[in-house]
């Protein structure tokens, strides 16, 4: 019989999601602490157990977002689940991951507008989530195992260009060295993400991501710096045999000293040299629609997949009222 619990026991949570073979960062319990400790996320976990062998059949984390604090953020919430549920492809793993969304998504339908499952690898052999709704999305993943001189050889022009121009000018890329870098990091973010209008998560998710993840060895922080400013910062993450771009983001003004493609080049060579095998460049957008980020990320040399995404809306009109609510507070120039 398969019971589903919430909140399972961590050593068994980690070692599920570890010997998986989709496991990924995202699923473990490190995330759900990062989730935890971090202004208006509210984690949730789900585990599938066999009763009869105590055995863990299917696993879940999701992370409820509520881009404003109050009432209002019952309009403007959403549940994201990135890189799960994980569930074995046998009779027991589908029958588990049945029982395991219905019992996520009667929990989930009372607080959050819609479900968002970003997708890290192909699903197409997979059941299909019920009531969910499949959504194409792109993405580019880098073979690091190809070795330094021929990630360098699978590079664009323009983006070899721009390494060699970003050295010549002065730029170094260094790790981060403690936790009150956060600040600097956080505001190199908030530029970013302010100029195209894209909502970013509070400062007290990045103080938790230093926290459980960076001080823990489950990923990097590298700014780029010129004449002692920190011009700009990438986060990424690393698990198993990946590493995930995470954030990025850097000052305009020094847009013609080109950080970003320093550090996404420093990253890659980092992961090749700490023998990883693949870099996760976490989306590229819809394949329909424009979007110039995608064409940065394709110069890098990278395979393009389309893994896709899946999406309920549990509260249809709210949904409508909170998008309508939030394209009027978009265009009165605020960013949620």
């Amino acid at each position: 019989m398969i019971e589903i619990i919430s909140n399972p026991d961590k050593k068994i949570w980690e070692h599920f999601v570890y010997n998986h073979p989709r496991g990924n960062i995202f699923q473990t319990p490190e995330m759900a602490d990062v989730y935890k400790n971090t202004k208006n996320h509210f984690p949730l976990t789900l585990a599938a157990i066999d009763s009869r062998s105590d055995e863990m059949t299917a696993l879940v984390t999701a992370v409820r977002i509520h881009q404003f604090s109050g009432p209002l953020g019952l309009f403007t919430s959403r549940s994201i689940i990135t890189g799960g549920p994980l569930y074995h492809d046998n009779p027991k793993g589908h029958e588990s991951v049945r029982l395991l969304m219905e019992q996520y998504d009667a929990i989930a339908g009372r607080s959050a507008l819609y479900t968002e499952i970003r997708n890290l690898w192909d699903t197409k052999n997979f059941p299909v989530p019920r009531d969910y709704t499949y959504e194409e999305h792109l993405n580019y993943l880098v073979d690091l195992s190809a070795g330094e001189e021929k990630l360098w050889k699978n590079l664009s022009q323009s983006r070899r260009h721009g390494i060699t121009k970003s050295r010549k000018k002065g730029v170094t890329i260094e790790e981060i060295s403690s936790e009150h870098e956060v600040e600097t990091l956080y505001l190199l973010l908030k530029e970013t993400y302010n100029k195209v209008h894209h909502p970013l998560a509070d400062k007290s998710f990045f103080n938790s991501v230093y926290m459980h993840l960076i001080s823990k060895n489950r990923g990097k922080i590298f700014f780029a710096r010129h004449e002692n400013r920190s011009i700009g910062v990438s986060i990424f993450l690393v698990y198993k045999n990946t590493v995930y771009a995470w954030y990025r983001g850097s000052l305009q003004e020094y847009s013609k000293l080109f950080p970003n493609d320093l550090l996404v080049w420093h990253t890659l060579q980092w992961g090749s040299m700490n023998t990883y095998s693949i870099f996760d460049f976490m989306g590229a957008g819809k394949p329909d629609q424009k979007y110039g980020v995608r064409d940065f990320k394709r110069q890098f040399g990278g395979s393009l997949v389309n893994y896709g995404r899946y999406k309920k809306i549990h509260s249809p009109i709210k949904y409508w009222i909170a998008q309508r609510f939030l394209t009027v507070y978009k265009h009165m120039g605020n960013y949620f």
